[in-house]
């Protein structure tokens, strides 16, 4: 899956899949999160305060998935009964990996600086799932920034 910036002002992203546009992320603009429509269905992503902890939910306001520890080296997401571990490949770096054990299995990273392309490579997540690992990068990216910027 790739994602492509298409506002300059706005977080916002088109997802694509082999080529085929299947949603369109909006960023909060007051809260970390924001939300997509895949196959006719909505869903909102949304953090605490601090952007440590984000839970997606859909149309129906059910819980679909939840992370945890966002921004350390080391965080996880719960879907369905699993847990999935996440990892900072570096401190520099724009690339948050999918591991099973030690080893690397997916990754979500940043493929143009200067467009802010970035691919999204985690197999045997469900694809909403796959968009709110999405959503929680890019969100906890943007907050660096903006506490960069400060």
């Amino acid at each position: 899956m790739e994602a492509r910036r298409v506002s300059v002002w706005r977080s916002r992203y088109v997802l694509t899949d082999r080529g085929r546009e299947i949603a369109v992320w909006d960023s909060s603009v007051w809260r970390g999160g924001g939300e997509f429509e895949l196959d006719g269905r909505r869903f909102q992503v949304r953090s605490n305060a601090w952007g440590t902890s984000y839970t997606m939910v859909d149309d129906a306001g059910t819980l679909v998935a939840s992370a945890d520890r966002v921004g350390r080296k080391r965080w996880t997401v719960e879907t369905a009964g699993q847990t999935y571990h996440f990892r900072r490949k570096s401190i520099w770096g724009g690339e948050e990996e999918l591991v099973l054990g030690d080893t690397r299995v997916g990754s979500v990273r940043k493929t143009s600086f200067w467009r802010g392309d970035i691919a999204i490579e985690l197999p045997g997540l469900a694809t909403p799932v796959q968009l709110f690992v999405f959503g929680v990068v890019v969100s906890m990216w943007d907050a660096q920034a903006a506490a960069g910027a400060a």
